[in-house]
């Protein structure tokens, strides 16, 4: 662990999905300060390791992974070969991870993202469960590779089952594995809890990764995102990971469309990414 709060930024603010070629990017974002390269995996077989790896030492960056969960790869399914389908993938991104020398993957690996239904209790409780039982089984594959994995509450128009810090402490509690941890997005966040600083005492220790855009999915310091309370809450717990920038380009339609990105929100992705961290490191440097 870091003696310091250490600032990243996703490459989904530039491209999707992330390949080996994404490397060209790493100069650029070493330039505008970043220590850490936030690399979301769509398509593992697309992403050499090694190469990257590479890559990460000769622009003196370190990296954390985030896996992305759509339809196809859904432990609460009724159909088992989406379950699967997600086992076979995370064990893809848990290769990744150790090529990279990072300890955990993170991302909302509970459910398909977008899975924002009303159903009834019963039927909650069946996928609750399905949840708890293979994020059990992801927890042994990780366990296996020396990893963690970090989930994330969405907000609830992506998803209908894990939206607040208390959600996902409920959740980590049932699965009742060491390695079953937390990352906090601001953007879900603003969306979805009544006090920032008191989810993320509610979380303390669990948590192990962070991620920031504004509540309106723009530049840091440019909405309404309550960052004082964000600061002391990150205080109150000695919080020293990653924290990483993330939001999505407009210029990539089929991802603009999944987070419903309908307009530009800065003059240039790059322009979005300095002033950011600019603010980021003002605030909590």
């Amino acid at each position: 662990m870091n003696n310091r709060i250490t600032f990243g930024v996703s490459t989904w603010l530039w491209q999707s999905p992330f390949t080996s070629e994404s490397v060209s990017l790493f100069p650029k974002i070493k330039k505008m300060g970043f220590d850490v390269v936030e690399i979301p995996v769509e398509i593992p077989s697309e992403i050499d390791g090694k190469l990257v790896k590479k890559a990460l030492d000769d622009n003196g960056l370190s990296a954390t992974v985030c896996g992305a969960f759509g339809p196809t790869k859904d432990l609460t399914a009724n159909d088992v070969t989406l379950h699967e389908n997600c086992f076979s993938y995370v064990k893809e991104c848990f290769e990744l991870c150790n090529h990279l020398e990072t300890d955990f993957l993170a991302g909302p690996m509970y459910s398909a993202v977008g899975k924002a239904r009303m159903v009834s209790e019963e039927q909650r409780k069946v996928e609750w469960n399905r949840a708890v039982t293979n994020l059990y089984k992801v927890c042994e594959m990780a366990k296996q590779q020396n990893l963690s994995i970090a989930l994330e509450p969405l907000n609830r128009f992506e998803s209908d089952l894990i939206n607040t810090t208390k959600d996902v402490m409920k959740l980590i509690t049932d699965i009742n594995q060491p390695n079953a941890k937390v990352l906090l997005d601001g953007f879900h966040m603003t969306i979805e809890e009544q006090n920032i600083r008191k989810a993320i005492q509610l979380v303390g220790d669990k948590l192990i990764h962070v991620q920031v855009s504004e509540n309106h999915r723009g530049i840091p310091g440019t909405g309404l995102t309550p960052w004082a309370d964000f600061k002391k809450g990150l205080e109150d717990i000695n919080y020293k990971g990653a924290m990483v920038i993330e939001s999505f380009t407009p210029e990539i339609k089929e991802l603009a469309e999944a987070v419903c990105i309908w307009k530009t929100l800065a003059d240039s992705q790059n322009q979005f990414a300095s002033e950011g961290i600019q603010f980021l490191k003002k605030t909590f440097a």
